[in-house]
């Protein structure tokens, strides 16, 4: 027995959350399929400074450019479906896909899902500032009948910039994992039921059973949704 579909994995936003996704991807289609049974997916991995140049100017259409040729190489390399290996990137992801002729699996898509297979209605998101203040996150959460809980102006600027910081080389600092679970709690008292984990770095930071309202990690659900697709 034989994984059906090929994975292509755009990558390299950090590497750090690639390493991530490749290895839940592998070890998911393995717990299917058992023996030495892995996926089959092909990478790109960009130099993430390329990217942070043009997402710090807001070109969203300098990033669509580089992850769409991305792509296409991915699907001319046997890519049968498309995985954006960091929730920003999402940002245009409808517009990738008007595109492309292979499916992307989207991270809001099955991070929704899970949020309400929990019974829950209103979630805090953190993530890089654009994923919080952008609508192409909130908007298609709340299609799917989930509210969103987003930080201050001041905890949202340290998320993004802890994010863009240390985070993105893998280095996590005892102060940033405080202020980190504080910001949970103040969203907590606001009515989050849950905490979106909505940036591929921040569970480096927050770890199960370390909040008092359950969380929501978009790495881990985004992959078990690629899995799910590549088994389908």
């Amino acid at each position: 027995m034989t994984t059906n579909r090929t994975l292509g994995l755009v990558g390299g936003t950090s590497w750090v959350s690639t390493m991530d996704y490749y290895r839940l991807i592998n070890e998911g289609v393995n717990a299917k399929l058992g023996g030495n049974q892995f996926a089959r997916c092909v990478i790109h991995s960009f130099n993430y400074a390329d990217i942070q140049a043009l997402t710090f100017r807001e070109d969203w259409g300098g990033v669509l450019a580089l992850v769409a040729a991305a792509a296409d190489n991915l699907v001319r390399s046997g890519a049968e479906g498309i995985v954006l290996c960091a929730n920003t990137m999402h940002l245009i992801a409808d517009d990738l896909a008007q595109r492309l002729d292979v499916p992307i699996i989207h991270i809001v898509d099955a991070t929704a899902a899970r949020i309400k297979a929990a019974g829950l209605r209103q979630v805090a998101l953190l993530g890089t500032k654009y994923t919080m203040e952008k609508g192409f996150f909130k908007e298609r959460l709340g299609a799917r009948g989930v509210s969103v809980v987003i930080p201050d102006d001041a905890d949202r600027e340290f998320i993004h910039g802890s994010i863009f910081g240390d985070l993105s080389a893998g280095i996590v600092r005892p102060e940033v994992k405080r202020r980190y679970l504080d910001i949970i709690a103040a969203l907590a008292q606001r009515g989050a039921e849950g905490a979106i984990l909505g940036c591929t770095e921040i569970p480096l930071v927050v770890k199960p059973g370390e909040t008092s309202t359950p969380t929501f990690d978009t790495t881990a659900i985004h992959a078990e949704a690629a899995v799910s697709f590549a088994l389908a």
